[in-house]
């Protein structure tokens, strides 16, 4: 599939920080987020910021292994919840990430956890890191969430291939459980221009996931407007919000869910 490209990449993860700060502004950051229970909006935002900054490290010191959290710089962010505090940390860390990210290029070597390591593949993750938190964070503070269209369709992509890799590494379990039977999963985004291309069919293949952007029938079809297929797709809205429609064999979608879901 065609990507965004490392520039757009590299505006994007910078974009979508400061979108996440626009959606702390006001916000009680001591309530429970609940996509992320076991986090309230001000540990998130501090989460979000700190994988941003874990990369950042990577990137800019051309890692060959894994870099420890102890080793980054302000990793865990200002205590408490002193809302000025957090936004200037978060500001400082969009600044940090665009320098490294200009420092390299799309095809620089850096260490990585997936078979791609390359600068882009950090430049595509965190905009996707931060852009799926951002929802996480809008759907606390009780606010709207917007994503560009084609941002999203490349979100689905990427977390499409994670599943992949997760399972061809043997990485999860559950990942191991997605394959057998041809079953299919078809996503489909009612919303979008023609040419961004905006379906998915996902197939339980004997060996694994395969997955390709097509308009074709399934045996469970999601279809709403793209951003809260994403949504549905990431487990970040419930399949009965009212603002997807499942076709089929709803127990099969609810099988991928709840396999897809590590990370």
């Amino acid at each position: 599939m065609t990507r965004l490209g490392y520039d757009r990449y590299r505006a994007e993860v910078g974009r979508q920080l400061a979108l996440l700060r626009e959606t702390l502004a006001g916000a009680d950051l001591s309530v429970t987020v609940p996509t992320c229970p076991e986090w309230t909006l001000g540990q998130l935002a501090r989460h979000t910021g700190g994988a941003v900054r874990w990369v950042e490290a990577h990137v800019r010191t051309r890692a060959e292994k894994h870099v420890l959290e102890s080793d980054v710089p302000d990793f865990s962010g200002p205590e408490g919840d002193d809302p000025a505090a957090l936004d200037a940390w978060l500001a400082e860390t969009a600044e940090l990430i665009d320098t490294a990210f200009a420092g390299a290029t799309a095809e620089t070597p850096v260490w990585t956890w997936a078979a791609e390591h390359t600068a882009e593949f950090w430049a595509r993750r965190m905009t996707h890191e931060v852009a799926v938190h951002r929802a996480d964070a809008a759907i606390a503070a009780g606010v709207e969430y917007v994503v560009a269209p084609e941002v999203a369709a490349d979100a689905i992509d990427e977390w499409l291939e994670i599943v992949q890799y997760v399972q061809r590494t043997d990485l999860s379990d559950n990942a191991a459980e997605l394959r057998g039977g041809g079953r299919t999963i078809h996503l489909h985004a009612v919303d979008t221009e023609a040419s961004l291309d905006a379906e998915w069919v996902v197939e339980l293949a004997e060996e694994g996931v395969v997955w390709r952007r097509a308009h074709e029938k399934a045996d469970v079809a999601v279809r709403g407007p793209l951003t809260e297929v994403l949504l549905a797709f990431y487990r970040r809205r419930g399949l009965d919000s009212g603002r997807v429609e499942v076709l089929g064999d709803r127990e099969l979608l609810e099988f991928w869910l709840e396999r897809a879901s590590f990370g």
